[in-house]
């Protein structure tokens, strides 16, 4: 049986996603005069996702900026359509988590948990609701991601000492 009260912490901001038509004008901004590093790339044409993976911050408090475009702009997702894409929180027990929010009447988007384009578990709130689910974004995708232990470890820390 799931406890009516949260049985998982949102630890932090994992990584916010910014989709527009041409990466590259995202990063004239992001890259060229905020000074994010570009510290990977991920392609996917199932998801219809060219993105490259910028970071602000480092160790277990490094913030995923993503600069997304669609591999073709006339297919679904339309990873460009709306320009914050969707945020992504650290979740420190994503099963627990989505099976309680699940029970709560929150919605989530298909394709369950899986391996995310950095590693991590990941799974999305729907950013709609409908009947069977009434709970979702209102309107912005949620990405919740499972938090390796040294970033559950950090924030229990910062926690602590706060």
């Amino acid at each position: 049986m799931i406890p009516t009260e949260r049985p998982f912490k949102v630890l932090g901001i994992q990584q916010i996603a910014i989709g527009g038509p041409d990466k590259n004008r995202l990063k004239k901004l992001w890259v060229d005069m905020l000074g994010l590093e570009v510290t990977g790339t991920f392609r996917s044409e199932r998801e219809n996702v060219d993105e490259d993976i910028c970071a602000i911050g480092s160790g277990p408090f490094k913030v995923e900026v993503d600069l997304m475009q669609p591999v073709d702009p006339q297919r679904k997702p339309a990873v460009h359509a709306t320009p914050l894409n969707h945020v992504g929180l650290w979740i420190d027990d994503l099963p627990l988590a989505v099976q309680w929010l699940t029970n709560q009447g929150v919605r989530f988007a298909p394709g369950g948990i899986r391996q995310g384009a950095a590693g991590f578990d990941i799974c999305f709130l729907h950013p709609k609701s409908n009947d069977e689910f009434p709970v979702s974004g209102e309107g912005v995708l949620i990405e919740l991601v499972q938090a390796p232990p040294e970033v559950v470890a950090a924030f229990s820390r910062l926690a602590a000492s706060a």
